[in-house]
């Protein structure tokens, strides 16, 4: 067992609190811009560019994260109470929603430079990782997300929640969801889908879904919502939706070869 009373404030500078969540979404950012500018892209003209999709990129995740959590999650609330939506610090932001931001970005910025934004997804895909494990990490330390009741050995006490053992489900989402899939993403376009652009997007889909909708078995549903269908929260219905969508993208881009 493992006892959780981490102080989700990393540091004050002077009267404002740095916490770690916020400092996950810039690392995040910053160490997938890195890794994309300096070892992924190998396109000039998308290296001169690339810079510049950073800041869609940031705005899609912003948007796409608050809007995905306000429909997707707490719709009724945020219809009573509009002005919340832009209360950010408050929290609530949904990854499915971010993605979505970040496709709709990336299309967007595309077209505006005439390339193909599967060039630019592909490469999001095999960074976005990064951010996910970061943010996975913060989600422990911030006691949210946490797992269902267990006795399993790797339980843990979230002090600032209740006194049952736990699942840290939120370290099994930055295992599965951003060490194992960085490295499958990675190896799959190293070794056999380089000159596809838009199957890795299409993996990525797949695989994020499948790691997500386990690992939600772990985690506690939120309590305004509970089990929506067949036992199944609402996590893991996305996670289906995501998942199909995938499957779809993978069948149109092998059919087009």
């Amino acid at each position: 067992m493992f006892i959780n009373n981490f102080d989700p404030v990393a540091f004050n500078f002077f009267s404002l609190e740095i916490r770690w969540y916020s400092l996950s979404y810039i690392f995040g950012i910053i160490l997938a811009w890195f890794y994309c500018k300096k070892i992924l892209v190998k396109d000039k003209n998308e290296l001169k560019i690339f810079d510049d999709l950073i800041s869609y990129l940031i705005i899609g995740i912003i948007i796409g994260g608050r809007f995905g959590y306000v429909i997707f999650y707490n719709p009724f609330y945020f219809l009573k109470n509009p002005i919340e939506i832009l209360m950010l610090w408050n929290g609530g932001m949904s990854f499915h929603g971010g993605l979505l931001g970040v496709i709709f970005a990336s299309f967007l910025f595309a077209k505006k430079n005439n390339f193909n934004a599967f060039n630019f997804l592909d490469l999001i895909s095999m960074s976005a990782p990064i951010g996910i494990f970061l943010g996975r990490i913060a989600n422990f330390i911030n006691s949210e997300l946490y797992g269902r009741q267990t006795d399993f050995f790797l339980s843990v006490k979230f002090e600032s929640v209740d006194n049952l053992l736990r699942h840290p489900s939120q370290i099994y989402e930055a295992f599965f969801e951003g060490v194992v899939l960085f490295v499958l993403m990675n190896f799959v376009f190293n070794k056999y889908l380089y000159k596809s652009p838009g199957l890795i997007s299409s993996l990525f889909l797949i695989f994020y879904s499948i790691f997500r909708f386990l690992v939600e078995f772990t985690r506690e549903p939120d309590h305004h919502l509970g089990f929506i269908f067949l036992n199944l929260t609402q996590g893991q219905i996305i996670s289906i939706l995501f998942f199909i969508a995938g499957l779809i993208l993978f069948y149109r881009k092998n059919a087009s070869q």
